[in-house]
């Protein structure tokens, strides 16, 4: 898979400014963010990024630099989980800290026009008709709120339906899937609210997922993290990525120690997969995403497998 294939030419320069801080009444901490923008470009795409457990506005750079060079404004707010805030288990917010998590989503598309004026040279240049939510591990979690998942109650109720019709396309990494019986007994008392239901996630979305990924969360095995797939009505794709682990190759960070299964060649597929399903979603005329299809599948050892689902059929490629 050439370069070629699947980005543009040549990256742009990147300006990130953090933190901005935004006030953030009933979160008893006010939300710290990272703004992330290429150079130059006018009518820029968005996505707003939310980081796994214990992560923060400091994570993700192979993602994020990536996806500013090449485009898209990323915007990454700091969820009260982060080490970097050291919220002790017995606080009050703790059991809610899901909840306050995609809050954190909204407040951020909700002072736009805070978060556009931070950076130099911004102001004007976003497109808000074109919004993405992506996220890893519990923030793909956080994300897939976003985009029509809930999580259903303790007696199995629906839960409540926290989407934003803001968002119009979706990129979940490595997110977990469904709870109840496909928990572990820790996870199911110590987090209950890792307990969604996929059933009306519609928003379209790209889901990544790695065959060697066994979460201690989970009973079940890699597959648990293509419920957001299989769970969700049509408009999906599913990305299989073969040999891969919950960090895919090393999208947190580089040289992160948590990363177990390090492929710079994972990352760099993730990159242009990302890039080209967001500009798909957002640019339907876009050539693209059928190029980044097509070149998946080429060459004697592929790096992944790409299913899709539309409204009524299912196909694979």
């Amino acid at each position: 898979m050439s370069k070629s294939d699947l980005a543009p030419s040549a990256p742009t320069p990147v300006v990130s400014v953090k933190p901005v801080v935004l006030s953030a009444p009933g979160r008893d901490e006010d939300l710290q963010v990272r703004v992330s923008a290429p150079a130059i470009g006018h009518e820029l795409p968005i996505i707003v990024f939310s980081h796994g457990f214990g992560w923060s506005l400091d994570g993700y750079a192979p993602l994020v630099d990536f996806w500013a060079a090449h485009g898209f404004v990323v915007i990454q707010p700091t969820h009260l989980d982060s080490r970097t805030l050291s919220l002790p288990p017995d606080d009050p917010r703790t059991p809610l800290i899901w909840r306050f998590r995609v809050e954190d989503m909204k407040r951020v598309l909700d002072q736009l026009d805070l978060l556009e004026g931070s950076v130099p040279g911004l102001s004007g240049r976003l497109d808000r008709s074109r919004i993405a939510a992506a996220g890893h591990s519990w923030g793909g979690q956080t994300a897939s709120m976003l985009l029509g998942a809930r999580v259903l109650d303790p007696e199995g109720g629906t839960g409540e339906d926290l989407s934003d019709s803001r968002i119009k396309a979706g990129v979940l990494l490595a997110t977990p899937g469904q709870g109840g019986a496909d928990l572990t007994p820790f996870a199911a008392e110590h987090l209950p609210f890792m307990n969604p239901s996929f059933a009306d996630m519609t928003t379209p979305a790209l889901v990544i997922a790695g065959d060697r990924d066994q979460s201690a969360l989970s009973v079940r095995g890699p597959d648990w993290f293509t419920d957001p797939y299989f769970l969700s009505p049509g408009g999906k794709y599913l990305l299989t990525l073969f040999a891969a682990e919950h960090s895919l190759g090393g999208i947190p960070g580089y040289n992160v120690t948590e990363t177990t299964d390090e492929s710079p060649e994972r990352v760099a597929l993730i990159q242009r997969l990302t890039w080209a399903y967001l500009r798909h979603a957002f640019y339907p005329e876009d050539p693209g995403w059928l190029a980044a299809r097509s070149a998946l599948t080429e060459g004697p050892d592929p790096l992944g497998r790409l299913s899709a689902t539309e409204a009524l059929t299912a196909t694979s490629t």
